[in-house]
């Protein structure tokens, strides 16, 4: 038995997922992202995650990810602030085969009380978005850096600069290369800085 689930940010870097994870890139359709899933670290700092919110006429990329099914309740405790939304595979389309998802197909979306913008009590970390965006320039290159940040909401919230010294638990070295199309795109946003 396996469980299949639709990964849109951390979970398309597939340096995150556990042994014997398969993943196909797609797409799924009338969804967006958001910086918009808070809660604190074990260290009691507050940070701020990514989910997604229903929008029709919205296509994001992402990947279907299969497990094995003992893999649910490690799955389920690293994504503590999410409840799982079900059967969206008729929303997801592989990119290679143009074929739907399994209709037991989910995805995870912030539970209400976690449900709040990213802020700066509760910054996004920049070890964070160099995961996410190292995991889209692996599938799609400079167009899945771009693509990510266009169909993202949120990004008025402050980021913590932690990349020398991360404090994002699945934290991943980038290539100098990538780190340096991350910073190229997120320039024009004009984001505001926490120090560490």
């Amino acid at each position: 038995m396996s469980i299949t689930y639709f990964g849109y940010g951390s979970l398309v870097n597939t340096r995150t997922l556990g042994e014997g994870a398969s993943v196909r890139a797609g797409r799924l359709e009338g969804w967006i992202r958001e910086w918009r899933v808070v809660g604190l670290t074990d260290s009691g700092r507050g940070i701020c995650a990514l989910s997604v919110a229903p929008k029709p006429g919205v296509t994001i990329r992402g990947v279907l990810v299969r497990e094995p099914e003992d893999r649910l309740p490690a799955l389920e405790a690293r994504e503590k602030r999410y409840d799982k939304v079900p059967a969206i595979g008729g929303q997801f389309r592989c990119e290679q085969e143009e074929q739907p998802g399994p209709e037991d197909m989910f995805l995870f979306q912030s539970k209400p009380g976690n449900r709040d913008w990213g802020s700066g009590s509760n910054p996004i970390l920049q070890s964070y978005i160099d995961c996410v965006l190292l995991g889209f320039y692996d599938f799609w290159g400079e167009e899945g850096i771009r693509h990510f940040i266009e169909t993202t909401r949120g990004w008025h919230a402050p980021v913590l600069a932690d990349r020398a010294a991360p404090i994002y638990p699945r934290a991943v070295q980038a290539a100098p290369e990538v780190i340096e199309l991350v910073d190229q795109y997120l320039a024009p946003l004009n984001i505001r800085t926490i120090p560490v």
